[in-house]
């Protein structure tokens, strides 16, 4: 069973922004609202990386330095989704990003960012 999907990917010139989002749909409102939400990537040909973590409690987040100051993530308990702002987007920002949490793994959504 599919128990985290993402979606919002797509292809963005730099500079440009995208919202990524992450439904949990499958977990419970009690699983989700307790669990640390978080963003990997993995770009082409290298190894997949942590990006962001909400928590579930305060909402304290972490971030990459590689994206700090661009990208923002947040959640929303009521819809059992999280989300990624991602703004000021590069080149190397292109990635498949995935959304983690309870261990359970989405299945990804592509970015691309190219002129």
């Amino acid at each position: 069973q599919v128990q985290l999907v993402e979606s919002g990917g797509g292809l963005v010139q730099p500079g440009g922004s995208l919202r990524l989002s992450c439904a949990a749909s499958r977990f419970t409102f009690s699983t989700f609202s307790t669990a640390t939400m978080n963003w990997y990537r993995q770009p082409p040909g290298k190894e997949r990386e942590w990006v962001a973590s909400i928590n579930s409690g305060s909402g304290i987040t972490r971030y990459a330095d590689s994206v700090k100051g661009r990208f923002t993530i947040s959640r929303d308990n009521t819809k059992k989704t999280v989300y990624l702002q991602m703004n000021s987007l590069k080149p190397e920002d292109t990635a498949v990003y995935y959304c983690q949490a309870v261990g359970y793994w989405g299945q990804g959504t592509q970015v691309t960012v190219s002129s």
